[in-house]
């Protein structure tokens, strides 16, 4: 075999590279840099298999034909488990983080969304808090805002596959807490919490939130549903006026301000949300008085929901939920009168109907946390 060193390698003629015909491997123990730039500055008339990474959507992608055009390769999401109870089998994984029992506690509980079961023990977060906000890519589970006696600005993190304690990774601009978090892969949305300002993080860079538009009011204990391309947020309580039933949609890929998506058939505020790629569902809240109705939305349909069914009891405090593609989760939450509960119930997408019991968490709570990595998002 012929071994070539160079730093660089050019046609004689303009800047194209040569070609290399026949069978060539690369045997570097170091890596290689594929060429890179934005959607807009993708190459006219590739050829078949042309490599390339994707900077709008950090993803590496690879172009199929002229008829075919481009796609992302983009990671699945790991199967994990290996636990006792609901985390024998392998699948998405769902964390219910923090919260209240009322008491603030800083305990991370887990399950595998495809199975049935109590939850378990996966670690602790940087300090006890409650009405924080969550949300999962396909390898971090994140809790942003809330309060530990006081509003604070932390984002706390850990990784899905290891069990074990978080880490404080990015800041807000300002203490917040009882917001909406709508994300994909590659970004996290965060919504209202007492104002109408949303700001953005890359999720795995961390560091600090940015600027990223308004939501039509001001407003707090939001919910939010989450497509690969769009977020939905239900306002919930407007600040400083009280229950709206509006919903908000975003781009999440994008920036601006937020635009009239449709309407709650039941004004509610302190519900719970989540979605797989199709259907966002938004459940339980104050209106005012606790109720345990579950409403749907087609995320990619602007519009009104519609009626899913009733959850096994009605409750509020409920942040976030536990979604794979096919299933969503939710823990815990409060009565009336105010007592939390440690009840796990779970619902279909696809299948309209009330919610059945899934199992229980490690200790009754209320305002904490849940995300997954496997949520409509990604």
């Amino acid at each position: 075999m012929s071994e070539l060193n160079a730093s660089n390698l050019r046609k004689e003629q303009g800047n194209e590279g040569p070609d290399l015909v026949g069978t060539t491997e690369l045997t570097s123990p170091y890596y290689m840099v594929p060429p890179s730039g934005s959607t807009a500055e993708r190459p006219q008339n590739p050829q078949k298999g042309t490599l390339r990474f994707n900077t709008d959507i950090g993803s590496l992608e690879y172009f199929k034909g002229d008829l075919l055009g481009w796609e992302s390769i983009n990671k699945t999401t790991p199967k994990l488990g290996g636990g006792t109870g609901s985390n024998t089998g392998a699948g998405v994984r769902g964390l219910y983080m923090g919260g209240a029992t009322p008491s603030f506690v800083n305990t991370i509980d887990y399950l595998t969304i495809s199975t049935f079961g109590n939850s378990q023990d996966f670690g602790d977060l940087t300090a006890a808090k409650t009405s924080t906000n969550a949300f999962g890519s396909k390898t971090r589970g994140v809790t942003c805002g809330g309060t530990t006696g006081s509003t604070i600005d932390d984002t706390d993190m850990v990784f899905f596959a290891s069990l074990g304690n978080a880490t404080n990774y990015a800041t807000f601009t300002a203490n917040k807490k009882e917001a909406a978090v709508v994300n994909d892969q590659t970004r996290a949305v965060h919504c209202g919490g007492g104002n109408n300002i949303m700001e953005y993080l890359t999720i795995e860079q961390g560091g600090s939130w940015v600027d990223f538009g308004d939501l039509t009011a001001a407003s707090e204990q939001c919910m939010g549903v989450s497509s690969s391309t769009r977020g939905v947020v239900a306002q919930g309580n407007l600040v400083p006026s009280g229950l709206t039933n509006n919903i908000d949609y975003i781009t999440i890929a994008s920036t601006g301000n937020a635009a009239d998506y449709g309407d709650l058939a039941v004004t509610r505020y302190g519900g719970g949300s989540g979605s797989n790629a199709i259907r966002g569902c938004f459940c339980g809240g104050w209106a005012p008085g606790v109720v345990n109705t579950i409403e749907y939305i087609t995320i990619a349909t602007r519009g009104n929901t519609s009626d899913f069914g009733d959850m096994t009891q009605a409750k509020y405090s409920l942040t976030g939920s536990m979604s794979s593609q096919t299933r969503m989760v939710m823990g815990g939450g409060h009565q009336n009168p105010d007592p939390a509960v440690n009840v796990i119930e779970k619902w279909e997408f696809a299948t309209a109907g009330n919610g059945t019991d899934f199992g229980d968490l490690t200790a009754a709570r209320s305002g904490g946390g849940q995300c997954s990595n496997g949520h409509g998002g990604l």
